[in-house]
Parts: C-alpha cells; sequence; structure tokens
C-alpha cells in the first residue's frame, strides 16, 4: 500500500510539473503572439498619413544632405521622439549624431543622423537597429523632390515602430534587447550616414544583433500591379538563416504577405543588396533584412508624392516589421550568424 501511495503521489506531482510547464509555454506563446498583436495595432494609416504628409511636404525642400529642408526634418524628428518620451541615445536629450563635411563629400555642409532609443529590460547591452534614410534629393530647377517613397515611407515606418515600442514599455512589456531607431542622412549621397554610424557606432557593433533596413514600402511596382499584397525582401538569408526563418515565420502568423526574393538573388543586375544602408551593417558581418517595394515611374522624379502612397500596404509591411523586431527583441537567445 505504501509503494502504492507513494506512486500515486509521484504521478500527481508529475502531472502537475507538467501543467505548470504548459503554462509557461502559453505564456510564451501570448508574449510572443497577442501582446505583440495589441501594440502593432497602434500602427495606423492614419498616423502613416500624418506624419509622411509633413515629412514629403514642400517645406522640407527635398531634403537633401546638409541643406536646411534636411536640418528641418532632423528637428521633426527629434521633436516627435521627446513628445512620445523616446529617448536620446547620446544623452541630455542630444538625439543628432553630428557627421562633419570631412566625413560626408567635400561639397556637402555638415549633417546628422536621428537617434532614438528604448533600453532593454533583460539584455540592454544587445542591439537591434532599425534604420531608415531621412534625406532625398532636394531641389532642381524650382521643382522640389518630396521623395514620399524614397524614403518617407521609410522613415514613418520607424516613426510607428517606434512609437508602438514605446506603448508596450509603457504597459510593462518593453522589449527584453535595447532597439535604436537610426534615421540615416546621406544615403542618396552614397550610404553616408550609415557608413559614418558602422565606423562610429553609438553601440558596439560586436552587440548589435541585427538591423532592419526599411527604404521605399508605400508603392507597388508593375511586377506586383495585379497583386499589392507583397514586399521584397533582400539579405534575410545572406548571413543568418535563423533571421531568414524568423521572417518568414512572423509574416505567416501575422501579416500574409508575398514576400517577394527576385531581388535576392546574387546575380540580380540592380545590386539592391549593395544599395542601401543596411549594407554597411552587413559588411560588420551583421545580419540584416532590406525592406522594398521596387521601383516605379516616380522613383528618383518630383512626382513621388505623399497623395501616391498606398497607406494600407505601408501599415501592413510596417507591421511585418515590428513583429520581426519584437521576435528578435524578446526571443531568449541572440539571433546566429552563420559560420
Amino acid at each position: 500500500m505504501n509503494k502504492i501511495y507513494l506512486l500515486i503521489l509521484l504521478s500527481l506531482f508529475l502531472n502537475c510539473g507538467t501543467n505548470n510547464h504548459l503554462s509557461e509555454s502559453n505564456k510564451i506563446v501570448e508574449t510572443t503572439g497577442e501582446i505583440a498583436l495589441n501594440f502593432a495595432n497602434t500602427i495606423t494609416e492614419n498616423d502613416l498619413k500624418t506624419y509622411l504628409y509633413i515629412i514629403a511636404s514642400d517645406e522640407f525642400e527635398g531634403r537633401e544632405t546638409g541643406e536646411p529642408g534636411q536640418k528641418k526634418a532632423a528637428e521633426y524628428l527629434k521633436n516627435f521622439y521627446q513628445k512620445n518620451n523616446i529617448s536620446a541615445p547620446l544623452g541630455d536629450n542630444n538625439y543628432f549624431q553630428e557627421i562633419p563635411t570631412e566625413h560626408l563629400k567635400p561639397n556637402l555642409n555638415p549633417s546628422e543622423n536621428v537617434l532614438s532609443f528604448i533600453e532593454g529590460t533583460e539584455k540592454p547591452e544587445e542591439i537591434l537597429v532599425i534604420s531608415a534614410h531621412y534625406d532625398h534629393l532636394g531641389m532642381e530647377n524650382g521643382e522640389i523632390y518630396n521623395g514620399a517613397d524614397d524614403d518617407g515611407s521609410g522613415t514613418v515606418a520607424i516613426m510607428e515602430i517606434a512609437q508602438a515600442f514605446k506603448k508596450a514599455s509603457e504597459n510593462g512589456n518593453g522589449p527584453k534587447r535595447s532597439i535604436l531607431f537610426l534615421h540615416v542622412t546621406g544615403e542618396e549621397k552614397g550610404l553616408l550616414g550609415s557608413k559614418y554610424y558602422t565606423n562610429y557606432p553609438i553601440f558596439p557593433l560586436a552587440k548589435t544583433v541585427a538591423n532592419l533596413n526599411i527604404d521605399m514600402i508605400g508603392r507597388v511596382d508593375d511586377a506586383h500591379e495585379n497583386n499589392p499584397n507583397f514586399v521584397y525582401l533582400i539579405g534575410s538569408d545572406k548571413l543568418s538563416t535563423e533571421l531568414h526563418e524568423i521572417s518568414e515565420e512572423m509574416n505567416e502568423k501575422f501579416t500574409n504577405l508575398k514576400l517577394d526574393y527576385t531581388y535576392n538573388d546574387d546575380n540580380d543586375p540592380n545590386r539592391f543588396y549593395y544599395r542601401s544602408d543596411h549594407y554597411n551593417f552587413a559588411k560588420n558581418n551583421i545580419p540584416i533584412i532590406f525592406y522594398f517595394n521596387g521601383t516605379h515611374q516616380d522613383y528618383h522624379e518630383p512626382s513621388d508624392t505623399p497623395d501616391k502612397i498606398n497607406y494600407e500596404l505601408l501599415a501592413k509591411r510596417t507591421k511585418l516589421i515590428f513583429y520581426t523586431a519584437w521576435e528578435i527583441a524578446n526571443r531568449q537567445e541572440r539571433i546566429k550568424v552563420d559560420k
């Protein structure tokens, strides 16, 4: 009888342990599912449209590197982060990483990257960088190149993602890893702002776990005219199979976009992998994803204006990036670089 009694107790103990394990498992699923969903839903078409009509307005004069319009855009971004109580990583409300002319080009005035930061709750020394360039082509022959898609769309996507993570933090669901929101200057002049950041990083590159770079996500190219529910992904599998798999899983679970890898082909003649700011991170062996909608007839034209943006699609693509960032920032282990 004693042996039977002990066996019953042991069985009850093991079952209890199993139930606790399932409870913990469910909690993990909920953290990367329903909770993330709640904050992703704060990313809205209306907010993206409001911000983009400002960023791509004539007031900012095409945001040419080092020129008054770009400086106005930098101040606008700074004021946004201050208003939303999203910290400056440089301290003392300093959101600008100043870049002198000698690190740009001889004919360019000094410029600045704009940075904001949410510190991780458990692994603050590990950094996820979410980037987009906020400069564009300025003015020519009296015409303003507003750059709504290139890269106003990426700029406002970061703003909304940062705001969503901030709301999560205020509700006790801050990311385990730190997130740096990096608006770079000088992309149109040769990836100069991201080059400067990776040469003079605010946080060690060795502790930078990944870079999600957003450059043109507000439009539909000719190849997808009949099926606009897509986004091009470039580079997701080049340094980390794990990052690629996370990206695929987040899309399948939440957004169901067609992930088009056409431009990820090493033999693609456009060589887009080398043509946006993620490349300066990839050169330093940091896993990257480049989000892109392809070129269109308004690419690098004065006609790239905010009225031509597909805001529903912009919001959906922005949410995919948010979910991917959430997973990278909150998973137990840092994503691995392939050997």
